[in-house]
């Protein structure tokens, strides 16, 4: 996998597009220097940023300076400050921002061409517990909307396997998404490439037949739901079950 590259976004003071703050250009340099760090996850999400002391001390500017530079990071939605806690992260890095690459040596045709259903199964037994889990605790109001679009959808389908194939790739991806882990992402990209090489397709296609597309269709719903009532634990286990389906009638149509 290459390294996931968030540098080069626009400080929302400097886009013309957020309320202008009239500040010093001192301020200006040091809010930029801080929101750098931000944009490259030095400062994560729900990091709490050093007391106004030590970034004084480190970057070399007046404590005065510091609490504008600061002030001007809050009124931006950058960071949120806390009275007695300290200054917190809560600038999201925008995805259409966030640059991710997966090798070409990785993503082609050999990858899927040596890996067998089971295999594939094997590991999306051992990856989308996990994701779910994230999924449950990320997901905003905007991704189980999206989400249950895309449930609607999976569920219309009653005997076509490619569409079938085609809404339950973009389900999963939509929770893989919902976990705001452009990692994770990455990989679930990845193993969406797998699942659609033909070799895979050839056993999927063996194995659903409309009863079968019914089966993973309830599955799919106890999923969603489980997710929007924030249940960690029925979540994890309606993935284990419809994982478990799904290597039960690959190894029956092998």
């Amino acid at each position: 996998m290459s390294l996931i590259s968030t540098g080069g976004i626009t400080p929302p003071w400097e886009t013309g597009e957020q309320r202008q703050q009239l500040v010093t250009q001192a301020v200006k340099t040091l809010a930029n220097e801080l929101f750098e760090r931000v944009a490259t996850s030095v400062y994560s999400y729900g990091t709490r940023l050093p007391a106004e002391r030590h970034i004084a001390e480190e970057f070399n500017y007046s404590r005065n300076t510091v609490r504008q530079a600061l002030d001007l990071l809050e009124n931006h939605n950058v960071i949120s400050r806390r009275p007695g806690s300290g200054s917190f992260v809560i600038f999201r890095i925008p995805q259409t921002a966030v640059k991710i690459e997966i090798n070409d040596a990785l993503c082609d045709e050999n990858l899927a061409e040596i890996t067998s259903p089971l295999e594939l199964n094997v590991a999306r037994s051992i990856f989308e517990p996990e994701i779910v889990r994230l999924a449950t605790i990320n997901m905003t109001a905007r991704d189980l909307s999206d989400l249950k679009t895309t449930l609607e959808n999976l569920e219309k389908v009653t005997t076509n396997v490619k569409d079938f194939a085609h809404w339950d790739e973009k389900f999963h991806m939509a929770i893989a998404t919902g976990t705001h882990n452009q990692l994770l992402i990455a990989i679930s990209k990845l193993i969406g490439h797998v699942r659609r090489h033909a070799h895979w397709s050839v056993s999927k296609d063996f194995a659903l037949s409309p009863n079968r597309i019914r089966v993973y269709q309830k599955t799919h719903r106890s999923i969603y739901e489980a997710l929007v009532a924030r249940d960690i634990e029925a979540v994890v286990e309606f993935t284990k079950l419809h994982m478990t389906e799904v290597q039960r009638d690959l190894m029956h149509d092998t």
